[in-house]
Protein backbone atom coordinates (compact mmCIF):
# COMPACT_ATOMS: atom_id res chain seq x y z
CA UNK A 1 0.00 0.00 0.00
CA UNK A 2 2.62 2.62 0.88
CA UNK A 3 3.36 2.17 -3.06
CA UNK A 4 -0.12 3.42 -3.83
CA UNK A 5 0.24 6.35 -1.35
CA UNK A 6 3.52 8.06 -2.94
CA UNK A 7 1.83 8.58 -5.92
CA UNK A 8 -1.41 9.95 -4.26
CA UNK A 9 0.74 12.38 -2.47
CA UNK A 10 2.98 13.58 -5.01
CA UNK A 11 -0.29 14.37 -6.90
CA UNK A 12 -1.63 16.64 -3.70
CA UNK A 13 1.26 18.31 -3.55
CA UNK A 14 1.44 19.33 -7.26
CA UNK A 15 -2.49 20.79 -6.87
CA UNK A 16 -1.32 22.41 -3.34
CA UNK A 17 1.66 24.30 -5.36
CA UNK A 18 -0.02 25.07 -8.77
CA UNK A 19 -3.02 26.70 -6.69
CA UNK A 20 -0.53 28.63 -4.60
CA UNK A 21 1.66 30.08 -7.67
CA UNK A 22 -1.85 30.98 -8.99
CA UNK A 23 -3.11 33.08 -5.76
CA UNK A 24 0.39 34.70 -5.90
CA UNK A 25 -0.20 36.28 -9.62
CA UNK A 26 -3.93 36.92 -7.84
CA UNK A 27 -5.73 34.26 -10.18
CA UNK A 28 -7.75 33.28 -7.24
CA UNK A 29 -10.33 31.32 -9.74
CA UNK A 30 -7.82 29.42 -11.31
CA UNK A 31 -6.29 28.57 -7.90
CA UNK A 32 -9.51 27.45 -6.48
CA UNK A 33 -10.17 25.48 -10.03
CA UNK A 34 -7.01 23.37 -8.66
CA UNK A 35 -7.95 23.07 -5.13
CA UNK A 36 -11.61 22.03 -6.60
CA UNK A 37 -9.62 19.53 -8.34
CA UNK A 38 -7.99 17.88 -5.48
CA UNK A 39 -11.21 18.11 -3.16
CA UNK A 40 -12.68 16.09 -5.74
CA UNK A 41 -10.68 13.07 -4.76
CA UNK A 42 -10.07 13.71 -1.10
CA UNK A 43 -12.78 15.81 0.22
CA UNK A 44 -11.45 15.92 3.43
CA UNK A 45 -7.49 17.12 2.33
CA UNK A 46 -7.30 19.64 5.25
CA UNK A 47 -4.03 22.23 3.66
CA UNK A 48 -6.70 22.22 0.35
CA UNK A 49 -9.51 23.18 2.73
CA UNK A 50 -7.36 25.60 4.03
CA UNK A 51 -5.84 27.29 1.09
CA UNK A 52 -9.17 27.16 -0.53
CA UNK A 53 -10.43 29.42 2.50
CA UNK A 54 -7.79 31.56 2.28
CA UNK A 55 -8.21 32.24 -1.51
CA UNK A 56 -11.62 32.93 -0.89
CA UNK A 57 -10.42 35.64 1.93
CA UNK A 58 -8.38 37.31 -0.81
CA UNK A 59 -11.04 37.71 -3.50
CA UNK A 60 -13.22 38.86 -0.60
CA UNK A 61 -15.74 36.06 -0.71
CA UNK A 62 -16.00 35.51 3.24
CA UNK A 63 -19.42 33.61 3.05
CA UNK A 64 -17.16 30.81 0.80
CA UNK A 65 -14.57 30.95 2.83
CA UNK A 66 -15.90 30.00 6.02
CA UNK A 67 -17.48 27.18 4.44
CA UNK A 68 -14.18 26.29 3.31
CA UNK A 69 -12.74 27.00 6.61
CA UNK A 70 -15.49 24.97 8.82
CA UNK A 71 -14.62 22.35 6.72
CA UNK A 72 -11.19 22.11 7.18
CA UNK A 73 -11.97 22.31 11.24
CA UNK A 74 -13.75 19.58 11.33
CA UNK A 75 -11.61 17.19 9.33
CA UNK A 76 -8.27 18.13 11.35
CA UNK A 77 -10.33 17.53 14.12
CA UNK A 78 -12.17 20.57 15.54
CA UNK A 79 -15.55 22.06 16.02
CA UNK A 80 -17.82 23.82 13.19
CA UNK A 81 -18.56 27.86 14.11
CA UNK A 82 -22.03 27.31 15.29
CA UNK A 83 -23.04 31.17 16.71
CA UNK A 84 -26.02 32.42 14.58
CA UNK A 85 -25.36 35.52 12.78
CA UNK A 86 -28.40 37.40 14.48
CA UNK A 87 -27.67 36.99 18.15
CA UNK A 88 -24.25 38.73 17.78
CA UNK A 89 -23.54 42.29 19.19
CA UNK A 90 -22.28 44.72 17.12
CA UNK A 91 -18.17 45.36 17.80
CA UNK A 92 -19.25 48.77 18.85
CA UNK A 93 -20.92 48.10 21.45
CA UNK A 94 -18.89 45.16 22.86
CA UNK A 95 -17.24 46.09 26.79
CA UNK A 96 -13.30 46.30 26.34
CA UNK A 97 -12.41 45.16 29.28
CA UNK A 98 -11.05 41.64 29.41
CA UNK A 99 -13.48 38.14 29.28
CA UNK A 100 -12.91 35.39 31.41
CA UNK A 101 -11.95 32.27 29.46
CA UNK A 102 -9.36 32.99 26.88
CA UNK A 103 -7.40 30.75 28.21
CA UNK A 104 -8.09 27.26 30.00
CA UNK A 105 -6.44 26.55 33.35
CA UNK A 106 -2.76 25.26 32.66
CA UNK A 107 -4.32 21.84 35.11
CA UNK A 108 -7.79 19.75 35.07
CA UNK A 109 -9.74 18.38 32.26
CA UNK A 110 -9.12 21.23 29.94
CA UNK A 111 -5.37 20.52 29.91
CA UNK A 112 -6.00 17.34 29.29
CA UNK A 113 -8.04 17.73 25.96
CA UNK A 114 -5.67 20.51 25.07
CA UNK A 115 -2.90 17.68 24.88
CA UNK A 116 -4.90 15.14 23.33
CA UNK A 117 -5.94 17.84 20.49
CA UNK A 118 -1.69 19.00 20.31
CA UNK A 119 -1.09 16.65 17.50
CA UNK A 120 -3.81 18.31 15.59
CA UNK A 121 -2.90 21.57 15.91
CA UNK A 122 -0.21 22.04 13.11
CA UNK A 123 -3.97 21.77 11.01
CA UNK A 124 -6.17 23.21 12.61
CA UNK A 125 -4.85 26.22 13.63
CA UNK A 126 -4.53 28.14 9.95
CA UNK A 127 -7.81 26.54 9.42
CA UNK A 128 -9.73 28.13 12.54
CA UNK A 129 -7.81 31.88 11.68
CA UNK A 130 -8.83 31.27 8.35
CA UNK A 131 -12.37 30.67 10.34
CA UNK A 132 -11.94 33.81 12.22
CA UNK A 133 -11.01 36.13 9.45
CA UNK A 134 -14.18 35.21 7.30
CA UNK A 135 -16.25 35.81 10.86
CA UNK A 136 -15.06 39.03 10.85
CA UNK A 137 -15.70 39.56 7.52
CA UNK A 138 -19.68 38.43 7.97
CA UNK A 139 -19.42 40.88 11.41
CA UNK A 140 -19.91 37.75 13.33
CA UNK A 141 -18.40 38.68 16.16
CA UNK A 142 -18.98 36.18 18.73
CA UNK A 143 -18.03 33.41 16.72
CA UNK A 144 -14.89 35.05 15.81
CA UNK A 145 -14.06 35.53 20.09
CA UNK A 146 -14.86 31.89 20.50
CA UNK A 147 -12.35 30.49 17.73
CA UNK A 148 -9.68 32.94 18.85
CA UNK A 149 -10.24 31.28 22.42
CA UNK A 150 -10.06 27.76 20.71
CA UNK A 151 -6.83 28.90 18.91
CA UNK A 152 -5.47 29.98 22.49
CA UNK A 153 -6.42 27.07 23.64
CA UNK A 154 -5.10 24.93 21.01
CA UNK A 155 -1.60 26.20 20.87
CA UNK A 156 -0.30 28.41 23.72
CA UNK A 157 3.26 27.89 22.30
CA UNK A 158 3.01 28.77 18.82
CA UNK A 159 3.74 32.37 18.14
CA UNK A 160 1.59 32.53 14.58
CA UNK A 161 -1.45 31.00 16.95
CA UNK A 162 -1.12 34.02 19.77
CA UNK A 163 -0.89 36.86 17.13
CA UNK A 164 -3.82 35.85 14.72
CA UNK A 165 -5.69 35.18 18.26
CA UNK A 166 -4.74 38.64 19.67
CA UNK A 167 -5.65 40.43 16.51
CA UNK A 168 -9.46 38.38 15.95
CA UNK A 169 -10.05 39.06 19.71
CA UNK A 170 -8.98 42.96 19.01
CA UNK A 171 -11.27 42.87 15.98
CA UNK A 172 -14.35 41.02 17.85
CA UNK A 173 -13.88 41.14 21.76
CA UNK A 174 -11.02 43.61 22.37
CA UNK A 175 -10.07 44.16 26.40
CA UNK A 176 -6.82 42.74 27.65
CA UNK A 177 -6.89 39.26 26.29
CA UNK A 178 -5.99 40.75 22.94
CA UNK A 179 -3.12 42.36 24.66
CA UNK A 180 -1.59 39.52 26.55
CA UNK A 181 -1.69 37.31 23.58
CA UNK A 182 -0.53 40.35 21.27
CA UNK A 183 2.37 40.12 23.78
CA UNK A 184 2.53 36.91 23.87
CA UNK A 185 3.12 36.44 20.42
CA UNK A 186 6.26 39.48 20.53
CA UNK A 187 8.00 37.20 23.45
CA UNK A 188 7.63 34.30 21.34
CA UNK A 189 9.05 35.44 17.71
CA UNK A 190 10.32 38.91 18.45
CA UNK A 191 12.17 39.10 14.96
CA UNK A 192 8.85 38.80 13.07
CA UNK A 193 7.49 42.01 11.64
CA UNK A 194 4.32 40.41 11.96
CA UNK A 195 4.02 40.12 15.96
CA UNK A 196 5.02 43.49 16.73
CA UNK A 197 2.25 44.84 13.79
CA UNK A 198 -0.46 42.82 16.00
CA UNK A 199 1.02 44.44 18.69
CA UNK A 200 0.38 47.57 17.17
CA UNK A 201 -2.89 47.05 15.81
CA UNK A 202 -4.09 45.60 19.53
CA UNK A 203 -2.92 48.70 21.13
CA UNK A 204 -4.37 51.30 18.70
CA UNK A 205 -7.92 49.67 19.14
CA UNK A 206 -7.27 49.88 23.06
CA UNK A 207 -6.14 53.78 22.36
CA UNK A 208 -2.48 53.07 23.79
CA UNK A 209 -1.03 55.17 21.19
CA UNK A 210 2.57 55.55 22.00
CA UNK A 211 2.83 51.43 22.11
CA UNK A 212 1.03 51.30 18.78
CA UNK A 213 3.93 53.75 17.28
CA UNK A 214 6.49 52.16 19.09
CA UNK A 215 5.33 48.58 17.57
CA UNK A 216 4.60 49.50 14.37
CA UNK A 217 8.39 51.18 14.11
CA UNK A 218 10.16 48.14 15.28
CA UNK A 219 7.91 46.47 12.58
CA UNK A 220 9.06 48.51 10.12
CA UNK A 221 12.80 47.92 11.59
CA UNK A 222 12.66 44.43 11.12
CA UNK A 223 10.83 45.33 7.49
CA UNK A 224 11.32 48.02 6.06
CA UNK A 225 9.16 46.91 3.36
CA UNK A 226 6.28 46.68 5.40
CA UNK A 227 4.41 50.03 4.82
CA UNK A 228 3.70 48.37 1.15
CA UNK A 229 2.05 45.12 2.82
CA UNK A 230 -1.46 46.30 1.82
CA UNK A 231 -0.91 46.78 -1.76
CA UNK A 232 0.16 42.71 -1.69
CA UNK A 233 -1.66 39.84 -3.56
CA UNK A 234 -1.89 36.19 -2.90
CA UNK A 235 -2.22 34.06 -0.14
CA UNK A 236 1.26 33.51 1.48
CA UNK A 237 0.97 36.97 3.46
CA UNK A 238 -2.53 37.30 3.69
CA UNK A 239 -2.83 38.12 7.29
CA UNK A 240 -0.03 40.71 7.00
CA UNK A 241 -1.79 42.38 4.47
CA UNK A 242 -5.11 42.54 6.75
CA UNK A 243 -3.23 43.36 9.74
CA UNK A 244 -1.25 46.43 7.99
CA UNK A 245 -4.33 47.91 5.95
CA UNK A 246 -6.32 47.37 9.21
CA UNK A 247 -3.40 49.20 11.19
CA UNK A 248 -3.89 52.28 8.50
CA UNK A 249 -7.61 52.84 8.43
CA UNK A 250 -7.28 52.36 12.71
CA UNK A 251 -4.70 55.18 12.83
CA UNK A 252 -5.81 57.77 9.85
CA UNK A 253 -9.04 57.33 11.84
CA UNK A 254 -7.47 58.45 15.07
CA UNK A 255 -5.40 60.83 13.01
CA UNK A 256 -1.93 59.66 14.52
CA UNK A 257 1.20 60.25 12.91
CA UNK A 258 1.92 56.31 12.09
CA UNK A 259 5.82 56.22 10.86
CA UNK A 260 6.24 55.81 7.10
CA UNK A 261 9.19 53.54 5.97
CA UNK A 262 12.58 55.79 4.79
CA UNK A 263 12.21 55.40 0.88
CA UNK A 264 16.39 55.40 1.58
CA UNK A 265 16.16 52.96 3.97
CA UNK A 266 13.98 50.78 1.94
CA UNK A 267 16.31 50.66 -1.09
CA UNK A 268 19.21 50.40 0.89
CA UNK A 269 17.54 47.01 2.05
CA UNK A 270 17.19 46.15 -1.43
CA UNK A 271 20.86 46.42 -2.48
CA UNK A 272 21.93 44.61 0.57
CA UNK A 273 19.69 41.77 -0.29
CA UNK A 274 20.90 41.80 -3.56
CA UNK A 275 24.68 41.62 -2.13
CA UNK A 276 23.66 39.13 0.23
CA UNK A 277 22.62 36.52 -3.18
CA UNK A 278 25.38 37.51 -4.81
CA UNK A 279 28.22 36.75 -2.27
CA UNK A 280 26.47 33.90 -1.25
CA UNK A 281 26.00 32.61 -5.12
CA UNK A 282 29.89 33.41 -6.01
CA UNK A 283 31.07 31.86 -2.75
CA UNK A 284 29.43 28.36 -3.28
CA UNK A 285 30.15 28.30 -6.86
CA UNK A 286 34.39 29.23 -5.94
CA UNK A 287 34.33 26.56 -3.27
CA UNK A 288 33.06 23.71 -5.99
CA UNK A 289 35.22 25.10 -8.87
CA UNK A 290 37.67 24.71 -6.21
CA UNK A 291 36.88 21.39 -5.46
CA UNK A 292 36.96 20.32 -9.14
CA UNK A 293 40.07 21.81 -9.25
CA UNK A 294 42.11 19.25 -8.52
CA UNK A 295 40.34 16.15 -10.61
CA UNK A 296 39.31 17.97 -13.88
CA UNK A 297 40.33 21.80 -14.73
CA UNK A 298 38.63 21.93 -17.81
CA UNK A 299 35.45 21.00 -16.17
CA UNK A 300 36.09 23.65 -13.11
CA UNK A 301 36.56 26.54 -15.64
CA UNK A 302 33.51 25.64 -17.15
CA UNK A 303 31.46 25.35 -14.27
CA UNK A 304 32.91 28.68 -13.24
CA UNK A 305 31.41 30.70 -16.69
CA UNK A 306 28.21 28.88 -15.29
CA UNK A 307 28.76 30.77 -12.06
CA UNK A 308 28.92 34.39 -13.97
CA UNK A 309 26.51 33.39 -16.14
CA UNK A 310 24.01 32.59 -13.44
CA UNK A 311 25.06 35.94 -11.85
CA UNK A 312 24.20 37.43 -14.74
CA UNK A 313 20.83 35.95 -13.92
CA UNK A 314 20.28 37.48 -10.83
CA UNK A 315 21.36 40.58 -11.97
CA UNK A 316 18.90 40.73 -15.14
CA UNK A 317 16.80 43.16 -14.84
CA UNK A 318 19.42 46.61 -13.79
CA UNK A 319 16.23 48.68 -13.62
CA UNK A 320 15.54 47.05 -10.33
CA UNK A 321 18.75 48.28 -8.95
CA UNK A 322 20.55 50.23 -10.79
CA UNK A 323 18.91 53.54 -9.95
CA UNK A 324 19.55 53.23 -6.39
CA UNK A 325 23.32 51.55 -6.37
CA UNK A 326 25.03 54.74 -6.25
CA UNK A 327 23.08 56.20 -3.33
CA UNK A 328 23.71 52.76 -1.16
CA UNK A 329 27.12 52.82 -1.72
CA UNK A 330 27.43 56.42 -0.66
CA UNK A 331 25.51 55.25 2.96
CA UNK A 332 27.80 52.89 3.77
CA UNK A 333 27.51 49.82 0.95
CA UNK A 334 30.36 50.37 -1.00
CA UNK A 335 32.57 47.88 0.28
CA UNK A 336 30.33 45.11 -0.37
CA UNK A 337 29.28 46.41 -3.65
CA UNK A 338 33.04 46.30 -4.66
CA UNK A 339 33.49 43.40 -3.34
CA UNK A 340 30.71 41.10 -4.67
CA UNK A 341 31.97 42.71 -7.67
CA UNK A 342 35.53 41.96 -7.17
CA UNK A 343 34.49 38.00 -6.72
CA UNK A 344 32.46 37.61 -10.07
CA UNK A 345 35.77 39.20 -11.96
CA UNK A 346 37.82 36.79 -10.12
CA UNK A 347 35.47 33.76 -10.75
CA UNK A 348 35.68 34.92 -14.46
CA UNK A 349 39.61 35.29 -14.53
CA UNK A 350 39.84 31.74 -13.44
CA UNK A 351 37.36 30.76 -16.14
CA UNK A 352 39.77 32.68 -18.44
CA UNK A 353 43.65 31.82 -17.16
CA UNK A 354 43.21 29.04 -14.23
CA UNK A 355 45.42 28.98 -11.42
CA UNK A 356 44.49 29.00 -7.83
CA UNK A 357 45.14 32.51 -6.65
CA UNK A 358 41.97 33.92 -8.96
CA UNK A 359 39.76 31.16 -6.70
CA UNK A 360 41.48 32.28 -3.46
CA UNK A 361 40.89 35.72 -4.40
CA UNK A 362 37.11 35.16 -5.50
CA UNK A 363 36.22 33.08 -2.15
CA UNK A 364 37.78 36.16 0.44
CA UNK A 365 36.10 38.47 -1.38
CA UNK A 366 32.59 36.62 -1.62
CA UNK A 367 33.17 36.67 2.46
CA UNK A 368 34.23 39.72 2.91
CA UNK A 369 30.56 41.13 0.76
CA UNK A 370 28.45 38.81 2.78
CA UNK A 371 29.83 40.12 6.09
CA UNK A 372 29.85 43.61 5.62
CA UNK A 373 26.45 43.77 4.07
CA UNK A 374 24.92 41.80 6.34
CA UNK A 375 26.75 43.99 9.10
CA UNK A 376 24.90 47.23 7.20
CA UNK A 377 21.72 45.71 8.59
Amino acid sequence: MPSDAAPDQSAADGYLQRAHLLAELGRYDEGIGELTALLAAEPGHVPALTMLARMHLAADRPAEALAAADTAVVAAGGTSASEPAASEPPAAETPTRDMPGAVPPAGGAAADETAQEAPAAGEVVPALVARGFALLDLERWKAAAATADEILARAPGDAYAQRSAAALLSASRNGQAALDAAWRGVELSPDEPEAHLVLGLVAVRLQLFDLAERAYREALRLDPELGEAGQDVGVARLERRRYAATLEHLTAMADLPVARPDPARTVDAGVRRLLLSVAGFSLFASVLVAALAPASPGASRLFAVLAVAGVAVLLRRPATWRPGLREAMSRGLVVPVYAAAAAVVLLLVYALVGGPWPLVGAITASVVAGFTAFARR
